[in-house]
């Protein structure tokens, strides 16, 4: 297996620095290739952006991976399925494809949306007068699927195969920490030596060095019912305990910021306007920089739980981490110096920036596997209805990614055991 050092991979990244150079050219073979394939790229991302694939909705999953795999098997992909991780997913999608090489490299992408069934008939793929494709899961993340597809396309198409293999994973259930996944992309990042994310890049034109971690809390009350106009003094309501619970987190923690955030996402109590609720439930998403910070919040949300208002009433809290933290260390900037050095090949630069939006590619880091996100076409407004991706950043993100696979194929970055 491949593995040059860091220190010679940034080497090569900054050779020459303070002296003048030619400026990059760029590979006109792959950048025709690119200007070629991109009304393919666009009628793939519009046939599946026409399918619904909320998180959970199995036949929808199921429709977006088969388009998937038949694009992929005709580019000569080793394809298989294996079995979502839990229970009402649709299965993930593995291809395979296998070089001359011997570096090793894993991308992963995924197929799941925030939007449940019907979405599409009501706000279907569509393009804007300012260059701007829309619909449900445009950016996040049905264009990076494709932008992926679509590099392999050209790759095979230009007869390069200097990898010794090349692994691309369709997540079925990233939108909710993949739950359907978790293991098989930790599997699938031991047996490579770099992965490559597919999430949509930020505006104006960045790739993602950093990811905050993301779990969800969850706070449960159970107090007593009563009739709520004969005997309410009977009752001990769970929805107030609830109200106070929350109402004693505001202030302790940012609802915004590159830092640690918590925000109330849902809240339910009760099941009948007659009746004082007996139980009650709270949802929190956390997201944090550190797996400390995490504990910070925790801890808080413990202790206000040991300290119930309402008498007769408890209180639990129950943790479901999802995605660790995406920390920036040196393997990443080395990536990223690399893609860097692509995108100026197109006279373009490429911003690096992190965001609170979590991804498989934390997952891929924990077990020492160095990873580059943000690697889907521009756009914003992910996870609602009026969610784009900037058109005039296809072709160059499709060369950047063209290209950052034919180089890590020759010269891929060094890998450290998982801790």
């Amino acid at each position: 297996m491949i593995r040059a050092t860091l220190a010679a991979g940034v080497a090569v990244l900054t050779l020459g620095a303070g002296v003048a150079q030619a400026a990059p050219h760029r590979n006109e073979a792959v950048y025709k290739a690119v200007e070629a394939n991109k009304p393919w790229a666009l009628d793939l991302l519009k046939e599946i952006v026409n399918i619904d694939s909320g998180t959970g909705d199995v036949e929808g999953g199921r429709k977006v991976a088969a388009v998937l795999a038949g694009r992929l098997k005709a580019l000569g992909a080793e394809v298989r399925t294996e079995p979502a991780e839990a229970p009402n997913l649709p299965d993930n999608l593995v291809a395979v494809f296998k070089g001359t090489g011997k570096a090793k490299i894993l991308i992963i992408a995924h197929l799941d949306t925030v939007f449940g069934p019907g979405t599409v008939a009501g706000r279907p793929f569509s393009i804007s007068s300012d260059k701007r494709a829309h619909g449900p899961g445009v950016g996040d993340e049905k264009a990076g699927d494709v932008n992926a597809v679509t590099a392999l396309k050209i790759l095979h198409d230009l007869g390069f195969n200097k990898y010794g293999t090349v692994t691309l994973l369709i997540d079925d259930s990233e939108e909710r920490g993949s739950p359907g996944a978790t293991k098989l992309i930790k599997a699938l990042s031991r047996e490579n030596d770099v992965e490559f994310n597919m999430e949509p890049g930020d505006a104006p034109d960045a790739i993602t060095v950093w990811r905050k971690g993301s779990s969800t809390v969850e706070i449960h009350v159970k107090g007593r019912a009563a009739h709520a106009g004969m005997a309410p003094q009977e009752g001990r309501n769970a929805a107030m305990e609830m109200i106070h619970q929350i109402d004693s987190l505001e202030g302790a923690f940012p609802h915004s910021g590159d830092g640690t955030t918590v925000n109330l996402t849902l809240v339910k109590a009760g099941d009948r306007n007659n009746i004082i609720p007996a139980d009650a439930v709270a949802t929190l998403n956390v997201r944090y920089r550190k797996l400390s910070d995490f504990d910070a919040v925790i801890a808080k949300v413990e202790a206000d739980a040991r300290t119930a208002v309402i008498p007769d009433t408890t209180v639990t809290v129950v943790r479901e981490a999802a995605f660790p933290p995406l920390t920036q260390n040196p393997q990443i900037d080395a990536l990223a110096a690399r893609a860097q050095s692509i995108y100026a090949e197109i006279g373009k630069t490429v911003a690096l920036s992190g965001n609170g939006g979590a991804s498989e590619s934390a997952l891929a880091m924990s077990e020492g596997t160095p990873a580059l996100d943000g690697l889907g076409y521009v756009g914003g407004d992910f996870h609602t209805d009026h969610e784009w991706i900037d058109l005039n950043s296809v072709t160059p993100r499709l060369y950047l990614f063209t290209r950052l696979l034919m180089e890590t194929s020759v010269a891929p970055s060094l890998k450290t055991p998982a801790h």
